[in-house]
């Protein structure tokens, strides 16, 4: 396991070298940590890979010019040259008065407590095992039906390391993380002959919270089955059911919409909204990255900027944007500890575990008072406009019909502007589920035209 404290020392130096070179302020990430994955295909092992990474990202700032670079080489030579040659390129660049680290009243001094970022026993499991965890997976896709007929793998994977954050106004911070997967992909065959093919995964910090390897296989299995001889469907406008595991991606959309970065470009349609109804009282959208457990959760952000809860939704009313330190300043604003940022780049704007709060109605009472109506499965492809709301995307989904799950339908495209989808919420689940950082409960809306023939 990666020594932590190792690569803060490390990050700290090199902040001290880009200050000897010249640079007013600096700041360190450094990454380190063990990757396993294996796949397995039908029985046989179809790849294996176990593999150590690391690697330094240095940001500096020179009379207000920015300049990022990053290096897997930490020798002393090389971290000197990567310091120098930052500097030099930082003297190019334009300079931005919003640019700079964070303000010392932002920085994380006191970090979160146990948030449960990293499984101890994982360094330890044995690859035999993580090549069981598959092989049990896609055996199971198997064992449910005969129309299962082929796979794409079963694949195991497993991550752990260590981040580490300094820069030169004395801030300095480290946390271990870990996470594990388990993903399969399946094929099934219809009278016909015709193929459709699904997949399900599990993913958590820890491998023993994964969902068990044959329910994997059995969801996977089940979810290609009911894909099965599908159906078209006529244009017209009709209740949709997003089914929670496909509604986070309604979360993502309101979340990219929320983000100070569009804010400051004005490329969002909540410009203006702040204090304003945007959806019915049942919505609530959360972003927390105090969630023990959670694969967003953190102590502190790209930034080190202290980790809290942000609303952005509470009861339908928009509560406010999310904001890295640039996007802040950009807009008159504080940061609200929402900074991501990787080795190789500069912190933007983002979400740690977002997610759309439960309801109080089972996913079963939901749709039986769709008379006629969309219980949709699959988004695919992007299609959504955060600076106007329009939403235009391919979909699947099962058709409802007198309130019971009837046939499947595919080739259609759903639409309509996000103000009147979120306005057009009328029932919520009680099923919150995350599918990695992002959640949703079950989410009925009242009309939404879906096209088709």
């Amino acid at each position: 396991m990666e020594d932590a404290d190792r690569y803060l020392n490390l990050a700290q130096d090199v902040v001290q070298l880009a200050r000897r070179h010249g640079a007013d302020d600096a700041d360190v990430l450094a990454a380190a940590g063990t990757e396993f994955e294996v796949t397995v295909r039908r029985g046989a092992i179809d790849k294996l890979l176990e593999a150590g990474s690391r690697a330094l990202g240095l940001r500096v700032f020179v009379g207000g010019r920015p300049a990022v670079s990053y290096t897997s080489d930490f020798s002393r030579d090389a971290l000197d040259k990567l310091a120098r040659d930052t500097v030099e390129l930082a003297s190019i660049t334009d300079p931005d008065p919003a640019g700079g680290l964070p303000d010392p009243d932002d920085w994380a001094n006191a970090f979160a407590g146990d948030l449960q970022l990293f499984d101890d026993s994982l360094p330890n499991v044995s690859s035999e095992r993580k090549i069981e965890l598959a092989r049990r997976c896609e055996a199971a896709a198997f064992d449910f039906d005969p129309r299962i007929t082929n796979s794409d793998g079963a694949t195991c994977s497993t991550d752990v390391g260590v981040q580490v954050l300094a820069n030169s106004r004395g801030f300095s911070g480290s946390y271990r993380r870990s996470s594990a997967s388990l993903v399969v992909e399946v094929m099934a065959d219809d009278e016909d002959g015709k193929k459709r093919n699904d997949h399900w995964y599990t993913a958590e910090r820890f491998l023993d919270r994964l969902e068990a390897p044959e329910e994997v296989g059995r969801l996977a299995a089940r979810r290609a089955l009911r894909q099965l001889g599908p159906r078209k469907a006529a244009t017209r406008e009709v209740p949709v059911v997003w089914e929670n595991r496909v509604a986070h991606r309604l979360v993502g959309m309101i979340a990219r919409a929320a983000s100070g970065e569009a804010l400051y470009r004005r490329q969002t349609f909540l410009m203006g909204l702040q204090g304003e109804s945007i959806a019915t009282p049942l919505v609530t959208v959360v972003d927390d990255p105090l969630m023990p457990g959670r694969l967003g959760s953190r102590p502190f952000d790209g930034e080190g900027v202290d980790s809290r809860r942000n609303d952005l939704v509470v009861g339908g009313v928009f509560q406010g944007f999310l904001f890295d330190t640039y996007t802040a300043r950009k807009t008159g604003g504080r940061t609200t500890g929402s900074a991501v940022r990787g080795v190789g780049g500069p912190p933007t704007v983002g979400t740690s575990n977002a997610y759309l709060a439960a309801g109080e109605s089972s996913p079963d009472a939901i749709i039986a008072e769709v008379d006629d109506g969309l219980f949709l499965t699959e988004l695919m492809g992007f299609g959504v406009n955060v600076t106007t709301g329009d939403v235009s995307q391919g979909a699947a989904g099962i058709w409802i019909e007198k309130g019971k799950l009837t046939y499947p339908v595919t080739e259609i495209n759903i639409s309509g502007n996000l103000k009147d989808m979120l306005l057009g919420i009328e029932r919520v689940g009680n099923d919150l589920f995350f599918l990695g950082s992002t959640g949703a409960p079950t989410v009925r809306m009242s009309r939404v035209m879906v096209s088709g023939l």
